[in-house]
């Protein structure tokens, strides 16, 4: 009883520090020491009993875990946002969207360009750090209140894209190796989802920003910004999409295996993996700084911001990790993944609420699915369920509660990325990444039920 009511405390506690504010460096290792401590958890390594684990090295472990596999990709990720708009090539790629499609569809221009790379494979969490620089640069030529730039971002990334058929974000393809399915699973529903979601939550997300623009809200800089003189030339904006473009098409010639062909002396014949997600980086960044060459006196000082924002965003991620991973070793946590396993009824219901469950526990879809999957997963199929079904089934249920304003990703994309507040942020995020995924969530497990 006392684990239990810790763990929904502390997650509780997490969730209210950084709606207030508290730094997430500071409310993570909080949280994860009062579930800790209802749990019976020994403090340090020495005061553990032989074998048992502690809460420091638990989170530590969690926390540097995140850190050793992800810093790369980071750093390469917010060198590459900030190169973009010191060239220019941010605001030309704005002004050019502007002028083709319209002021009134700048938020429609974000979320496609963050789509596009989140299906394309580029990682979420580096899907901001590329796209932001522009989302500034359109939110500044149509005046729209810059609090919903995360919102933007967020729902173009881990919503209608990341967990569908085909997607190759890793919340796709966990299930894979459990249910021996592929990753176009239950493409036939999941089509169906992912356009319900897409136009919903487009939809939503324009009529909050009309109605704020109606209330007098508008684009506010701030002296961090990259500042475009109306009479600066910029580069083509052609040009200024190769970089994007690069990172899109050098990660997916390595994130897949190779045949014999002509580029067969280049690629490797395996896949790098998320690996290859460098090479692109590096590869985009390298373009981008040839785009701006005229701007070559600003480089430097993008470098070294991409650099500092990179261990930012991945420190507060890692936070959160660390938070998990206590959260994991707490026996009220084991009772809930005890429950889950015998929930009654259909199984695809019952999978969706122990991922849904898992994944707001942690704060992480992809751990809402490691930790359930293995447990689940044997017990349904041997009770018949269809394994495509239960594929996009947990799919879609990782990407929803996972992003409660603790979320790894959320926290990063709207302090470290984007420089908001949750309070100022998280309603629009909020609403586009938990309640639409919910609605998206419950008609697909309707339409498994009826086809």
């Amino acid at each position: 009883m006392l684990s239990a009511l810790g763990l929904v405390g502390a997650l509780a506690l997490l969730i209210w520090m950084t709606v207030r504010g508290v730094n997430i460096l500071i409310a993570g290792p909080v949280a994860a020491a009062l579930v800790a401590a209802t749990s019976g958890l020994a403090w340090l390594p020495p005061l553990a009993a032989e074998g048992a684990p502690d809460f420091a090295t638990a989170y530590m472990n969690g926390f540097t875990g995140f850190f050793a596999d992800w810093f790369l990709m980071f750093l390469l990720g917010a060198i590459f946002g900030e190169v973009m708009g010191a060239s220019g090539a941010a605001a030309s790629v704005a002004r050019w969207v502007v002028g083709r499609i319209g002021i009134r569809h700048s938020v429609l221009a974000v979320v496609a360009a963050c789509a596009l790379l989140t299906y394309g494979g580029v990682s979420v969490f580096i899907v901001g750090f590329a796209v932001y620089p522009l989302a500034v640069h359109l939110f500044r030529e149509a005046d729209l209140p810059r609090r919903f730039i995360p919102g933007a971002l967020c729902f173009g990334s881990v919503t209608f894209t990341m967990t569908s058929a085909g997607s190759p974000e890793i919340q796709n393809l966990i299930p894979m190796q459990y249910l021996g399915t592929t990753a176009y699973a239950g493409w036939q529903v999941s089509l169906v989802v992912a356009l319900f979601m897409a136009v919903s939550g487009y939809l939503l997300l324009d009529r909050m920003v009309r109605r704020a623009v109606a209330a007098g809200e508008r684009f506010h800089s701030r002296a961090s910004d990259d500042v475009i003189e109306e009479e600066r030339v910029l580069p083509n904006p052609l040009l200024c999409l190769a970089p994007l473009v690069a990172v899109l098409l050098v990660f997916m010639l390595y994130q897949y295996p190779q045949s014999a062909g002509p580029l067969s002396a280049l690629l490797p014949a395996e896949t790098l993996g998320k690996w290859a997600l460098v090479l692109a980086l590096a590869a985009g960044t390298i373009l981008a700084v040839l785009v701006g060459l005229r701007s070559r006196a600003a480089m430097p000082a993008a470098f070294s911001r991409g650099a500092t924002g990179a261990v930012v965003a991945i420190t507060n991620t890692c936070a959160v990790v660390g938070f998990g991973a206590v959260s994991a070793l707490s026996p009220a946590f084991q009772a809930a993944l005890d429950a889950v396993q015998n929930l009654p009824g259909d199984p695809l219901l019952g999978a969706a609420v122990a991922v849904t469950v898992i994944a707001g526990l942690t704060g992480s879809a992809s751990g809402g699915q490691t930790i359930a999957l293995p447990l689940l997963a044997p017990g349904y199929l041997a009770a018949g369920a269809d394994p495509a079904e239960l594929h996009r089934t947990v799919a879609i249920a990782s990407g929803a509660l996972d992003s409660l304003p603790h979320n790894g990703y959320v926290v990063t994309t709207i302090r470290a990325i984007c420089g908001e507040t949750h309070k100022d942020a998280y309603g629009a995020v909020g609403l586009l990444t938990v309640i639409v995924p919910m609605i998206g969530l419950a008609l697909a497990i309707g339409l498994f039920a009826i086809f």
